[in-house]
């Protein structure tokens, strides 16, 4: 019991200190150029389970629950739009139990998303971004209930890439234009950057400013790769459920150092 105490300590120590950086760091950050799109590569559930020696639904759990933190980090922030990478074609691969698993999540996230009074009162529009027809039909239907009463709202957005691959969405952009090409609508000469995206699964989302990956993998891993041509890349070494507001912070922090050139 002694030890339980003692080894609290430090952290009740420095967390005074903790707290007053965070809001230090948070008003430097609001006084700055903030980003309006924020996309986050959502890594390292699994691991961080695993390290606790829980299942791997625990971890995408806890990895709900602070996605819900970071959606209310950018509203303090007003940084308008989230998109987060939930669930990628190709984790459809993993076992049987973990996809159900996350189905069962996703399913429960979504109805609670209809209810949740925190969406209504700061008007945040739901938008599902993949290859819905993969998923199972209740979870389709909770995502599209989710978008259908938030549709009227445009205070913040928050868009779920579900079943999605970058070149899933890309493939599938370029069926549609050839379709449209043969049917007369368009013609070859007018396919052009702006037309490709009017074809992409959002076609009204801005590009991301900056792309957040956490987990400590150094890679895109097929999320948005038509839209993050010219995004501010930031890769961090800890879990997501670890993600901390100042975490986030210092990476807003970073990025309004930076000069974003689009290539001049």
């Amino acid at each position: 019991m002694l030890y339980r105490v003692v080894s609290k300590v430090p952290h009740l120590l420095f967390r005074p200190l903790y707290d007053f950086y965070e809001s230090y760091l948070f008003e430097k950050v609001k006084a700055g150029n903030l980003p309006k799109h924020v996309a986050i590569i959502m890594d390292g559930n699994r691991r961080w389970a695993r390290r606790l020696e829980k299942p791997p639904w625990y971890g995408h759990l806890f990895g709900s629950n602070k996605l819900e933190e970071i959606l209310e980090w950018c509203r303090e922030l007003g940084i308008k739009t989230l998109t987060v990478y939930a669930f990628s074609t190709e984790n459809f691969k993993r076992s049987k139990d973990e996809v159900a698993a996350l189905m069962d999540l996703f399913e429960r996230k979504f109805k609670e998303l209809v209810d949740d009074e925190r969406v209504h009162r700061y008007g945040v529009r739901v938008n599902v971004i993949g290859r819905k027809e993969l998923l199972p039909e209740r979870v389709r239907k909770a995502a599209e209930e989710a978008e259908k009463v938030t549709r009227k709202y445009s205070n913040y957005f928050l868009n779920i890439a579900l079943a999605y691959g970058g070149r899933s969405e890309i493939t599938d952009a370029t069926r549609e234009i050839v379709r449209d090409a043969l049917e007369g609508k368009i013609k070859p000469e007018d396919i052009d950057e702006e037309l490709i995206k009017r074809y992409l699964y959002h076609p009204n989302m801005p590009d991301p400013d900056i792309v957040i990956r956490t987990g400590g993998e150094i890679r895109i891993s097929n999320f948005l790769l038509y839209q993050i041509a010219y995004s501010e890349l930031f890769f961090v070494d800890v879990y997501f459920p670890e993600f901390r507001k100042i975490d986030f912070l210092r990476i807003i922090r970073e990025y309004q150092k930076r000069q974003r050139r689009f290539g001049r």
